[in-house]
């Protein structure tokens, strides 16, 4: 498939999986309701901020999606998605790739990358992308480094976000990887990620 630009589009169909605090464990959190009076605890939050200004806000957004191409990470940061009202939402993950200076000192690999603010960290691979579905009163934190794409949510609504990370975490704290496939004589195919409940 060819794309309006003439470059070979290799898609790929994921099927969403419903998050939950044990299945996105690898993720981040799933953060439900708590009770006013209870101490914290594990199923709290456990966030890490203490590299810059914290900063919450609404996002307001809209033009989105049910497919991505690419996908994120914040090295130092934790992250908090929320939506307000409850929808239905979508975010495409995949494991924290992040590498130790001492693990790649000696022999970087083919696969090692050196981001533009210098931390370390292996591309996220094709096939450990998964995409999960999240609605009703609750949020998601991310794990610092987690590769993420979203929220993403059906083209047709616009929708609010609370969120919470640094105040500069999408200027200084983000890495960006864009996915290519080689598909027969086709080198260096775009991949675009779509999915389906």
């Amino acid at each position: 498939m060819a794309n309006s630009s003439g470059k070979t589009v290799v898609e790929i169909k994921l099927k969403t999986i419903e998050g939950t605090p044990e299945n996105f464990e690898e993720f981040g959190q799933v953060i439900g309701l708590m009770p006013d009076d209870k101490d914290f605890a594990p199923q709290a939050a456990q966030m890490v901020l203490s590299q810059g200004t914290p900063r919450f806000r609404i996002m307001s957004l809209g033009c989105r999606s049910l497919k991505f191409s690419s996908i994120m990470h914040h090295p130092r940061v934790t992250q908090c998605f929320g939506s307000i009202g409850g929808h239905v939402w979508y975010l495409g993950v995949a494991k924290p790739s992040l590498l130790d200076p001492d693990q790649v000192e000696g022999d970087r690999g083919s696969n090692v990358v050196q981001s533009h603010d210098g931390h370390f960290y292996m591309p996220p691979a094709i096939e450990d992308v998964r995409v999960f579905r999240f609605s009703g009163r609750k949020f998601v934190k991310l794990n610092m480094g987690t590769w993420h794409a979203g929220p993403l949510f059906d083209p047709q609504m616009k929708m609010d976000f609370y969120n919470l990370e640094l105040s500069n975490t999408h200027h200084v704290e983000q890495t960006t990887h864009y996915f290519r496939k080689d598909c027969g004589e086709v080198k260096n195919g775009k991949v675009m990620f779509t999915f389906v409940e």
